[in-house]
């Protein structure tokens, strides 16, 4: 596990929200967990051995503490991540299966993070940088995320963004969603982010309106319990999720999100199918635990290696 006050550089940056998940237990019992997608996807990226840092802001208060506290747990590197007098951002979740639930946070610390505030040096090894979330939804902070991921890009970093659809991204992310899309090397999306994202569109005539920003980016497409497609240029690959028992499915995309990029990073040699079995397995182990926690390694490889098997 890596020290967060490390003088390493990252490879793997994550930028964007981390929060608070308030969540409903019934009659009026709520229990509070660390959450977040792009913070989500950060740790799970760490867990997997790769040297990443999370961009955002949190507050400082218990919420704040906590998520430091998890951040720090999981060796992220915290130079990057900053603390500010202002509240935390929630998410109420009013229902888990399937989730619904609202946010609150009209002035919260996640939209004071200032790039600019970043230490000297951090970036000098950067080779992937990872966007979405309702981070991009929110202003300043969109703006601010946009601007970041315009400038790594011109330097040369990869870029990897997951929209994830949330009711607040209305007909004004349009722009946002248009500009990611194009600066993206990879895009994740499911089917339900395309339904929200291309409200009265038919999946695949969704599919083809993102696509068509950038025809050249490795596009992950997950249909939940139906599997997944993994889509580059001309080629394009599919699976179903290996068979387990599910706990619950929070954290799964963020999870198949850090599978994939650590397949990318790691394994550049892969077959497209084998990045898209590294991204399943990686989905599915998030399964096996309650929360959006990271899965261990000592998880996904077995599932990694029966999606392999099966389809040999």
């Amino acid at each position: 596990m890596r020290d967060g006050h490390t003088n390493e550089a990252p490879l793997m940056l994550c930028a964007g929200e981390a929060l608070t998940d308030m969540i409903d237990q019934g009659d009026e019992h709520w229990v509070s967990r660390v959450g977040g997608s792009t913070w989500n996807v950060a740790r799970a990226l760490a867990v997997l051995g790769e040297p990443t840092a999370f961009a955002g802001a949190i507050s400082q208060d218990r919420f704040g503490d906590a998520l430091w506290a998890a951040s720090e747990a999981v060796g992220l590197d915290l130079r990057t991540l900053q603390r500010v007098e202002r509240s935390p951002l929630l998410a109420i979740v009013e229902k888990s299966e399937p989730p619904r639930y609202f946010f609150i946070g009209d002035d919260s610390a996640d939209l004071h993070f200032d790039a600019g505030q970043l230490p000297s040096g951090w970036d000098d090894a950067l080779r992937w940088a990872h966007f979405g979330g309702i981070s991009l939804a929110r202003e300043p902070l969109a703006t601010n995320l946009v601007a970041l991921a315009r400038r790594l890009k011109a330097r040369g970093v990869a870029i990897s963004y997951d929209p994830n659809y949330r009711n607040l991204m209305d007909e004004r992310y349009a722009p946002t969603l248009q500009e990611m899309a194009m600066l993206a090397d990879v895009i994740k999306v499911s089917d339900d982010d395309l339904h929200g994202l291309f409200p009265g569109l038919a999946l695949d005539d969704a599919f083809a309106h993102l696509r068509a920003f950038n025809p050249a980016a490795m596009i992950l497409l997950t249909r939940g319990g139906e599997g997944a497609s993994l889509f580059h240029r001309d080629g394009r690959v599919d699976a179903r999720a290996p068979k387990i028992q599910i706990v619950d499915t929070v954290g799964a995309g963020d999870a198949s999100v850090a599978g994939l990029l650590h397949s990318l990073s790691r394994h550049p040699e892969r077959s497209l199918q084998a990045h898209l079995h590294a991204a399943l397995a990686a989905g599915s182990a998030a399964c096996l635990q309650a929360g959006a926690t990271p899965p261990p390694p000592a998880t996904m490889q077995p599932l990694f290696e029966q999606l392999q098997g099966d389809a040999t």
